[in-house]
């Protein structure tokens, strides 16, 4: 399969919605599209599959976690590999993102991670049934920097009260960002969302957790003295 196979996932008229991201034309290597051909078949999901039962998609009961839009997958992988005894599932709409996921699962041999390629928050709507999360992970999503956007920034109320649905009573929404006006909309948006609670507390973000990896681009804005802002929010009813 060359291809992600997308077919019928919007034959059923929709009404417009404002998308949280761009689709960038990116050129897939050779060992990207490798990942897409042989990885594709054993770890891809679609939105035409439907709801999803995760217990029987991973053939055991174990803590769910769901990442949107893992970039080119390296904490995902890094995450996974680290978690065994957890199962993972990754969304991103970036084609060469997706075909390097799939090559560093295929690489490590790992079996605990499903990838979607399309819109997280039509996958959140149609495929991930309510309260079967235990994480939700937005690692550095697109701060939409010009106000006459900050309309695209997928952190919104709509967007924490569907999330709060599928998470499992005590689940986190765990997010950072390197952006700081975006985390300071984040925490704005959060705060008041019903349902949740702050692990922060007072101090309004939380450290770095150790489970969250640390990317080269992380590392290099560390090194020019930017900042980043990380975000844990718990589903308390």
């Amino acid at each position: 399969m060359s291809e992600i196979d997308t077919a019928g996932q919007t034959d059923a008229p929709r009404l417009r919605t404002i998308k949280s991201f761009v689709m960038r034309a990116g050129r897939m290597t050779e060992g990207q599209q490798r990942g897409l051909d042989k990885g594709w078949p054993r770890f891809g999901l679609t939105l035409e599959a439907g709801p999803q039962d995760l217990d029987g998609l991973f053939g055991r009961s174990a803590p769910r976690t769901l990442e949107i839009g893992f970039g080119m997958g390296q904490s995902l992988l890094e995450m996974a590999a680290a978690a065994p005894q957890e199962d993972f599932i990754g969304i991103e709409v970036h084609r060469p993102g997706v075909g390097a996921l799939l090559s560093g699962l295929l690489a490590q041999d790992l079996s605990n991670v499903r990838v979607y390629a399309c819109d997280a928050l039509e996958v959140l709507r149609q495929c991930i049934a309510d309260a079967s999360l235990d994480r939700v992970l937005l690692f550095f999503p697109d701060p939409w920097h010009k106000a006459r956007h900050n309309k695209r920034r997928i952190v919104q109320p709509a967007f924490a009260e569907l999330v709060r649905s599928k998470l499992k009573p005590g689940g986190v929404l765990h997010m950072a960002t390197d952006w700081q006006p975006y985390a300071e909309h984040m925490l704005e948006v959060m705060d008041v969302a019903p349902g949740y609670l702050n692990l922060a507390g007072d101090e309004r973000f939380v450290a770095r957790p150790p489970e969250r990896p640390v990317t080269k681009f992380e590392r290099r804005g560390e090194r020019l003295g930017h900042g980043v802002w990380d975000l844990k929010f718990q589903r308390v009813d």
